[in-house]
C-alpha cells in the first residue's frame, strides 16, 4: 500500500498536482500535464469492428462480409423500416489496452486470387486500425465463407417471393 501511495504521489508530483516533495513545501518545478495526459481514452470493440469492416470492403475482390446466416439476417434488417444495415457484419474484434485482434468472414468475387485478397485485407485492416486507434494489431484472421459468382443475385433477393 505504501508503495502504491508513493507511486501515486510521484505521478501526481510529475503532473504538477501541487503534491509536496518536501514536508510542507509545494513543488516549484513541476509543470502541468499536457492535455493528452489528463484522463484516459477507451475505444469499444464495435468501433474497431467498424473500422476493420470499412477497410476490408475497400479491398478489390471482396464482394461482401459475413457468413451466410449473418448476411441473410443483415438483408432482413436492411428491409425492416427504421433499421440501418450493420456496417461491422462479419467482423469480430477483441480489444485490450494497447492491442487488438480481429476475425473477418468474407465473400470473395469469383476469379480473384483468394490468398492475395486475404493478404490485402490483412494489410488494409492493420493499417486502418493502427492509424485510427493507435492499437497494435496482433492478429487478423480471414475466413472465406463464399465465392460470389458472376450474374449471381445477392442472397437478399434470392429468398424474396415478390420482385
Amino acid at each position: 500500500m505504501a508503495e502504491q501511495l508513493s507511486t501515486a504521489t510521484e505521478k501526481n508530483a510529475s503532473r504538477g498536482a501541487g503534491v509536496s516533495t518536501k514536508a510542507g513545501a509545494p513543488s516549484a518545478t513541476a509543470k502541468p500535464a499536457a492535455p493528452t495526459e489528463r484522463g484516459s481514452t477507451s475505444i469499444a470493440d464495435g468501433v474497431v469492428e467498424k473500422i476493420a469492416a470499412m477497410a476490408a470492403r475497400d479491398v478489390p475482390g471482396i464482394h461482401d462480409l459475413g457468413a451466410g446466416m449473418a448476411r441473410t439476417l443483415g438483408a432482413v434488417r436492411e428491409r425492416t423500416p427504421g433499421m440501418r444495415p450493420s456496417v461491422a457484419r462479419g467482423v469480430k474484434a477483441e480489444v485490450g489496452e494497447r492491442q487488438a485482434a480481429l476475425d473477418l468472414d468474407v465473400v470473395v468475387e469469383y476469379g480473384a486470387e483468394i490468398t492475395d485478397v486475404a493478404g490485402e485485407v490483412r494489410e488494409s485492416v492493420v493499417e486502418a486500425v493502427e492509424r485510427m486507434t493507435g492499437f497494435e494489431v496482433v492478429e487478423v484472421n480471414v475466413a472465406v465463407d463464399d465465392v460470389h459468382l458472376p450474374g449471381e443475385e445477392n442472397e437478399e433477393s434470392e429468398g424474396a417471393r415478390v420482385r
